[in-house]
């Protein structure tokens, strides 16, 4: 299945190029977001697209942006075509807003070091991996076009100029507003949001919602009902992780030369992105999408 790994539309240049969408210019207060079929993972781009991944992360964003309009304003005017969203121009605030529900990822991994705060939250001990935490945390950090983001305080925001004392309570507010109807509404498809991360902007003194709402690039989704605590989740994931563990799997964790991915890989890893929003909008029931486990993959290419 072909894939488009660089974007182009007529008459445009684009003016900036993310890891994995690219953005053009419509006028001076309208762009095109185009979600290529590009995945990257620790902050490298693989050097293979994903078959359906831009197309679906774009019917994804639409879905979502269109459902949260009334909880906090978006960027989002329109569809272009099947990969290209028709956004409001806004000047982007340079804060990643993460917040977690569930001991995953980074913040298990920090725990099973002995870190027992996150984000200045206190967690006890005793959690097991993939536990749901006791309260919804916030985890802001810098959102950097280069390098690693770096953990952000509510202090160092306001001491940056970030954004000010009633921006952050705005922005703190939306984000948990947004992260319990996301939640709420993939809990409807058998899907459990443990974490995602969001964006926002401005436009003059309007704070909108920018960039992606939840999806396979920015959000962990978990199948309610092969969900066990103290297990890994990537077999039944609709997210990210499966390529992460992979990748770990095979050596990699964003240093030195990119492992190829095998058809195999790439296959599952599309299962994924068009199962998101196959899933999540009601289309498909995540039981029937077939998934494997990176195990099950790496028995199947023979260990390779």
């Amino acid at each position: 299945m072909s894939t488009i790994l660089e974007s182009k539309i007529e008459g445009r240049t684009p003016f900036h190029k993310g890891k994995v969408r690219d953005i053009y210019l419509e006028d001076d207060s309208e762009l095109l977001i185009v979600a290529t079929d590009r995945i990257s993972a620790f902050d490298r781009v693989m050097k293979r697209g994903i078959p359906n991944k831009g197309a679906s992360l774009t019917k994804l964003s639409q879905y979502w942006f269109l459902k949260t309009g009334h909880i906090f304003k978006n960027h989002f005017i329109s569809l272009y075509d099947e990969r290209i969203i028709r956004a409001k121009k806004a000047k982007r605030i340079d804060i990643e807003w993460i917040t977690r529900a569930y001991l995953y990822g980074s913040a298990w991994r920090a725990y099973s070091k002995g870190a027992r705060e996150i984000s200045g939250v206190k967690i006890p001990s005793g959690l097991q991996l993939a536990e749901e935490l006791p309260e919804i945390v916030l985890t802001p950090t810098t959102k950097s076009d280069e390098g690693h983001d770096q953990e952000l305080s509510k202090s160092e925001a306001i001491s940056q100029k970030l954004v000010t004392d009633d921006e952050w309570k705005e922005l703190e507010e939306a984000t948990f507003g947004l992260f319990e109807f996301y939640k709420k509404e993939a809990s409807l498809r058998g899907i459990i949001i443990p974490d995602f991360k969001l964006e926002f902007g401005r436009i003059g003194d309007e704070l909108l919602q920018i960039d992606e709402p939840p999806t396979h690039d920015s959000a962990r989704f978990w199948s309610k009902a092969k969900y066990r605590v103290g297990e890994k989740q990537e077999k039944y994931c609709l997210d990210k992780e499966f390529l992460r563990d992979y990748l770990m799997r095979k050596g990699f964790s964003g240093d030195g030369d990119i492992p190829d991915l095998p058809d195999l890989v790439v296959e599952q890893i599309s299962k994924r992105c068009t199962g998101a929003y196959e899933v999540l909008s009601g289309h498909r029931d995540i039981n029937g999408l077939n998934l494997l486990s990176v195990d099950e993959v790496l028995a199947q290419l023979g260990g390779a």
